[in-house]
C-alpha cells in the first residue's frame, strides 16, 4: 500500500504532545478520467495560462482576422515559440468554436484538461516533507464558483484540489475562463467517493474542517495549520450528511448585518485565506 512518508504530521488536539507512528499506506479510490476528446479553450486568459502551462496538447490557435491588439499579438507569439500552429479565422468561426462565449477574438483547440486520479494524491503525499493543504470541493456546480474557487485555492498555498466525479461542475473551458485561466495551472484530483477518501486522508494524519452557515464554531476560532482539508460544499445543499459526518470539525464565517450567507467560492476564499494566514505565522 505504499512506504512509509517522509513526513509524519501528528492529528493532535491542542496541547497533545503524541507523535503518530503509523507508516503511509497510501489511498484508495480510482484513478479520476479525463477522456481523450478535444475542446475548445476560449478567451485570453485561458488560452494564454495553458499556453504557459504546458500541460495540454494544442492542435490549433484561431485568431480573430478582424482584430488587432497585444492580447492576441501575445498568444500569437507564445504559440509561435511552442510550435501551435496559428490560424486567422473570422468572428462567425470564432462564435462556433467558442459556442457563444465570450472568446475576446482568441481560441484554441486542445487536449481535455489533465485531471488526476486519487491514487497520485498518496504518491505526492509519500514524498512531501511539509504539511499539506488540500481544498475538497464538495457538489459545487457552478462553474463560475468553481473558477474562482481554483483561482483563490492557487493564490492561497493550497496544494490539492479535489472535486468529486459527480454531481459537480467539472473541469471544462468555461470553468478555465472564469478562474482566468488559474485552472490551467492547478492539481484537480477527482475523487469517487469523499467520504472514503475523507476517512484516508484522517488515518494518514489530517484534520478535516467542512465549512458551513450552521457551524458550530466560528472559522476564526478554528486551528487551520498542520495537514489540513478544507471542505466548501454546493451553492444549495451545502456539505451533504455523508461527507459531513466524516468531518472533524464545522465551521461557520461570523456574518452581521441583513444578509445571512455567503456565496460557496467567496466563502471559500475567506476559509482559504484565514487558513494561509496561520499557517505563515507558524512556518
Amino acid at each position: 500500500m505504499g512506504k512509509p512518508g517522509k513526513y509524519k504530521s501528528p492529528r493532535l488536539k491542542p496541547g497533545q504532545k503524541k507523535e503518530r507512528n503509523k507508516p503511509f499506506r497510501g489511498g484508495k479510490g480510482r484513478a479520476g478520467k479525463s477522456g481523450s476528446g478535444k475542446e475548445v479553450l476560449y478567451g485570453f486568459h485561458s488560452v494564454y495560462e495553458a499556453l504557459r502551462a504546458g500541460r495540454r496538447k494544442f492542435e490549433s490557435v484561431f485568431l480573430s482576422d478582424k482584430r488587432s491588439d497585444p492580447r492576441v499579438e501575445k498568444v500569437a507569439l507564445l504559440a509561435a515559440d511552442a510550435g501551435v500552429p496559428v490560424e486567422n479565422a473570422p468572428p462567425e468561426t470564432l462564435e462556433r468554436l467558442a459556442a457563444g462565449g465570450n472568446h475576446q477574438g482568441i481560441c484554441a483547440r486542445v487536449s481535455a484538461f489533465p485531471v488526476r486520479g486519487i491514487p497520485d494524491i498518496w504518491t505526492e503525499l509519500r514524498d512531501r516533507e511539509t504539511p499539506f493543504f488540500i481544498l475538497i470541493v464538495e457538489s459545487i456546480e457552478d462553474p463560475h464558483n468553481l473558477g474562482a474557487l481554483i483561482r483563490t485555492a492557487l493564490c492561497a498555498d493550497v496544494d490539492y484540489i479535489v472535486i468529486p466525479k459527480d454531481r459537480s461542475a467539472l473541469p471544462s473551458p468555461g470553468v478555465s475562463r472564469s478562474s482566468a485561466g488559474a485552472m490551467e495551472h492547478a492539481d484537480i484530483f477527482m475523487a469517487t467517493n469523499l467520504a472514503s477518501l475523507m476517512r484516508d486522508l484522517k488515518e494518514e494524519g489530517a484534520w478535516i474542517s467542512g465549512l458551513d452557515a450552521g457551524g458550530d464554531k466560528s472559522l476564526f476560532e478554528a486551528e487551520l495549520t498542520g495537514n489540513l482539508a478544507l471542505v466548501v460544499g454546493g451553492e444549495h445543499k451545502g456539505i451533504r450528511p455523508g461527507v459531513r459526518k466524516e468531518c472533524d470539525f464545522i465551521l461557520s464565517i461570523p456574518i452581521s448585518g441583513k444578509i445571512n450567507s455567503l456565496n460557496a467560492s467567496v466563502a471559500g476564499g475567506i476559509a482559504m485565506y484565514e487558513a494561509k494566514r496561520q499557517r505563515l505565522l507558524v512556518n
